[in-house]
């Protein structure tokens, strides 16, 4: 055997050792999973919030109608607006025709509901109703050479009112339920229009669509008639009979735009003045 010099050897070992070096120094890859073993699982995405829908019928100015942009616009849908803001959840606003809009709620087709709805005794057997947003009264209009004095004077005269409406209501126990002379509109407009034409007599209706009306007409040479015999009414905003969550979030809305002057000031852009119209306590009839 051939001896190693000691030449040889130290050539030997530096190739070695510099060997040793450039794997420790070498970027170390993760080891592969096993066969057979799955990858880690990657996070679930956040659910959306959800997006409660609400229903109104959107011509009945100026609680709510649509601009000539096609948007929904209006007090009522202002006050939704302010409401669901402090209630931290999210609303879109679908037109709504008013024949169908309360089987729409108990459908399951929309959230709530929000169209100058008065609360009575009778909706509350189907629906449920946050405290009031608004104190209304219905009132009469007639031209202003009408010699329409008081409610009892419409007993036998063609009267105008938007169908299904509390206008409706009362105009149908004064003159009966089969009675020719009341004429029935899908919306207060139409039926004031009919009014100017010499097709009615009178419309009844709610106090702030005829008041918006007349002021915003001055060419119609309308006049309104207050009269005893009409009860106080309050608007609620409804939702479907058993949702107390989404009921209380709607109260705790209200509750805060009335208390930190929100309320006040949409009031004020359409009927001006303060919002005394309110009311924080429920309806009671």
């Amino acid at each position: 055997m051939s001896s190693i010099t000691t030449r040889h050897f130290l050539q030997s070992a530096g190739i070695l050792l510099a060997g040793l070096v450039l794997a420790a120094c070498g970027k170390q890859e993760p080891p592969a999973p096993a066969a057979g073993a799955s990858a880690p699982a990657a996070s679930a995405p956040a659910p959306a919030a959800k997006v409660y829908v609400v229903g109104t019928d959107a011509a009945y100015v100026p609680f709510e109608s649509q601009n000539d942009k096609g948007e929904i616009v209006g007090f009522d849908i202002e006050v939704v607006q302010a409401v669901a803001k402090k209630a931290g959840i999210e609303v879109k606003f679908i037109n709504t025709p008013w024949e169908g809009i309360f089987n729409s709620l108990n459908q399951g087709d929309r959230d709530l509901l929000v169209s100058a709805i008065t609360i009575t005794a009778e909706r509350k057997q189907t629906m449920d109703f946050s405290t009031p947003y608004f104190d209304a009264q219905q009132l009469i209009a007639v031209k202003k050479d009408s010699k329409i004095a008081k409610f009892n004077d419409l007993k036998k005269l063609k009267v105008g009112v938007q169908n299904g409406t509390t206008g409706d209501e009362v105009i149908t126990k004064l003159q009966g339920k089969d009675s020719p002379n009341i004429k029935r509109f899908e919306a207060t407009p139409l039926a004031l229009k009919e009014l100017e034409a010499g097709g009615v007599d009178a419309v009844v209706a709610d106090n702030g669509v005829v008041e918006h009306y007349v002021n915003n007409n001055s060419g119609t040479q309308f006049k309104t008639i207050t009269d005893a015999s009409f009860s106080p009414e309050q608007y609620g905003l409804a939702v479907k009979k058993g949702n107390t969550e989404l009921l209380e979030k709607l109260n705790k809305g209200l509750a805060d735009i009335k208390t930190d002057g929100t309320y006040d000031k949409i009031y004020a852009k359409y009927f001006g003045g303060a919002g005394a119209k309110a009311p924080a306590a429920a309806a009671s009839k």
